[in-house]
């Protein structure tokens, strides 16, 4: 019968982990489910008492550590102007240190030249440095 009730309580910390995401529940599940084996093998309840916080406590001190690291290592992936750093552009108007056009990506920018006093000409390929406001920042090269 209690196998049962570690059971339930397995799967009310799997639900609510899905709230958190820090971890901890799911490591408390893996030892409810422990708890739940001890039961199924006729152990007394304090032993699955027992075995849920040895358990519990073996997830958290060494399954969880290696899960965080692996779900923070992902690459951070860029949106928006951040993505357009480093891309290549077409001048599709002059561009100097105050204005110009640029096509990026299919879509054409204001642009200015990143070196006072540079001039590019139309046709030419840039590289954006930087967005600044509605601005691409180009470096020719």
């Amino acid at each position: 019968m209690s196998a049962l009730l570690w059971l339930a309580a397995a799967i009310l910390f799997v639900i609510a982990e899905t709230f958190s995401g820090d971890l901890v529940l799911l490591m408390l599940a893996g030892g409810a489910l422990g708890a739940a084996g001890a039961d199924a093998l006729g152990a007394p309840v304090w032993l699955e008492v027992v075995v849920f916080a040895l358990v519990s406590v073996l997830l958290l001190m060494g399954v969880r550590p290696v899960a965080k690291r692996h779900m923070l290592s992902r690459p951070r992936m860029l949106t928006n102007t951040e993505a357009l750093k480093g891309k290549h552009a077409i001048v599709t108007e002059e561009v100097d240190d105050r204005d110009g056009r640029v096509k990026i990506g299919g879509e054409v920018w204001s642009a200015r030249a990143l070196t006072a006093g540079e001039v590019i000409a139309p046709g030419e390929e840039v590289t954006v440095v930087e967005i600044d406001g509605a601005t691409a920042v180009v470096w020719r090269g």
